[in-house]
């Protein structure tokens, strides 16, 4: 097969958005790192995805909905809202966008076809898998109707991935991440150069500066009060972003304080290839946020956008990393779980689209109803997510030489 310049592209693509350079060396690593594993490099390079994606059939003649852009099985997991109950959700909007709906889809039947051959299942199991979420997702738009997973809606499945989230508390998350001066009964961050690593004084002025303009605008100024700041080591897409976690005042020092994800809003990956008209966003990071806002049944706690002069950043509560249930993660794809879980996803992708759909050009519920019922779509994505599968394969091989 012809070279499709896969490092040339991915480089380039990295590159034009001013990574910090240690952290994308060590997504690069992270890509290649398993020699058995090509899904930590399909979660890397949703660019590449939508390069490739078609433009024709149902990849364009789909009904519009507000996708998150990177949908994959571990962009789903369980997150605490406002009202502190826990959740399980579509958990990243960084590339959302206003596109048709087979663009979602067709990326994630893709995801489970590479994480299938990761395990070495069977291509049979993995389309099983799929059409048991496209007979959930069908099945749940029919119905017109909108609900949500939490503690006491979600199927056993769910059920148990939210028990596990529930039961971790906040000060088990301070004592991992900060460091305690029991003295002065102060917290500081943990910098282990893993999950934290030191900023510079100039960023720390620049954080201190925009979190002090919006605390000044919420009802508590104090609750947002800084008192530590590190560059956050998280993400494989994202690594390298700027993007900062906080230790705030919160409730009281010592195990009154929070901790919060602060991350630079960069434009959708998935814009180049856009067609259809977007809404006029005040910047990257309130389309982020009002997408999330619209798509999600209860979004994670503290969920804002705040802007500098020049960037725009989306600020959220940073949430345990304790619980293995933060981002979906299967171990197991050939069982009866794994079929329950895959149906549960295809009714809170179906909810999510229904929940914004109206709005500023997405479809509506009639619309979304009457594309259900049709079915050569289906056969379409799915024939395609399992041929570019194998690209995906190919594309990792050809990256892993370098």
């Amino acid at each position: 097969m012809a070279n499709r310049n896969i490092s040339d592209r991915i480089q380039r693509f990295n590159l034009s958005q001013s990574r910090v350079p240690n952290l994308l060396k060590a997504k690069y690593a992270a890509m290649r790192a398993d020699q058995e594993n090509p899904y930590i490099f399909f979660r890397s390079t949703c660019h590449l995805f939508y390069e490739d994606l078609p433009i024709k059939s149902w990849f364009q003649k789909a009904p519009l909905v507000w996708i998150c852009g990177d949908l994959h099985v571990e962009n789903f997991g369980n997150f605490k809202a406002d009202n502190r109950h826990v959740y399980f959700d579509v958990n990243d909007f960084d590339e959302a966008i206003l596109a048709p709906c087979t663009w979602e889809i067709a990326r994630l039947l893709t995801s489970i076809f590479v994480a299938t051959e990761t395990f070495s299942i069977g291509q049979q199991v993995a389309e099983n898998l799929c059409q048991q979420f496209l007979v959930a997702y069908t099945k749940t738009i029919s119905k017109g109707k909108t609900y949500w997973m939490g503690e006491d809606t979600a199927p056993k499945v769910i059920e148990d991935l939210l028990s596990r989230k529930t039961q971790v508390k906040r000060r088990e998350l301070l004592e991992e991440r900060t460091d305690l001066d029991r003295e002065n009964q102060m917290r500081s961050l943990k910098i282990d150069f893993k999950k934290a690593q030191p900023i510079s004084e100039q960023q720390r002025q620049k954080v201190e500066s925009f979190l002090k303009v919006f605390a000044d605008q919420q009802p508590n100024p104090q609750f947002f009060k800084l008192l530590d700041a590190a560059q956050r080591i998280a993400g494989k897409g994202s690594l390298g972003i700027e993007r900062y976690v906080l230790l705030v005042e919160g409730k009281g020092s010592p195990d009154g304080n929070y901790l919060l994800d602060l991350k630079k809003s960069l434009p959708s990956s998935l814009t180049p290839y856009i067609i259809w008209e977007q809404p006029k966003w005040k910047s990257e990071a309130d389309r982020i946020v009002s997408i999330q806002k619209r798509s999600q049944a209860m979004p994670i706690a503290f969920l804002h956008s705040v802007a500098t002069e020049k960037d725009s950043f989306v600020l959220r509560e940073l949430q345990s990393t304790l619980s293995p249930t933060d981002h979906l993660k299967i171990e197991k794809w050939d069982d009866k779980h794994s079929e329950q879980l895959m149906r549960a996803l295809g009714q809170v992708v179906a909810w999510s689209h229904l929940r914004s759909s109206g709005r500023q050009g997405s479809a509506i519920v009639d619309q979304l109803i009457d594309f259900a019922g049709k079915s050569k779509w289906k056969a379409e994505v799915m024939e395609y997510a399992k041929t570019y599968s194998q690209q995906v394969h190919q594309d990792w091989k050809e990256f892993c030489k370098v």
